[in-house]
């Protein structure tokens, strides 16, 4: 519940109302590489659930390759839960994680 301060102004009390906003911090999603599954498939993968245009897809792809993982999206909980069921439905190893 807001906090809530008497103010006096010329004679006359008036309220003011104070509200904290709390943000929560986002859930990444996270795909990591696997030795079986095609580069290319990856970023067919990452076309059709996110609607990625083909260089972000294919970027995601190359950072899952060389590091070993990639931050595919942000966003919250729910959302992130459903995108990383739909990657793993569709063969990719992937979690989600709480952003720091």
């Amino acid at each position: 519940m807001p906090a809530v301060k008497p103010l006096r102004v010329s004679g006359e009390t008036q309220t003011e109302s104070q509200t904290t906003t709390l943000t929560q911090r986002p859930w990444n999603v996270v795909v990591w590489d696997d030795p079986v599954t095609p580069m290319s498939v990856v970023v067919v993968i990452l076309l059709k659930i996110f609607g990625y245009p083909n260089n972000k897809a294919t970027q995601l792809m190359l950072t899952v390759h060389h590091e070993g993982r990639a931050i595919v999206w942000s966003g919250p909980l729910e959302r992130a839960q459903g995108y990383c069921v739909k990657l793993q439905s569709a063969g990719l190893l992937s979690t989600i994680e709480q952003d720091s």
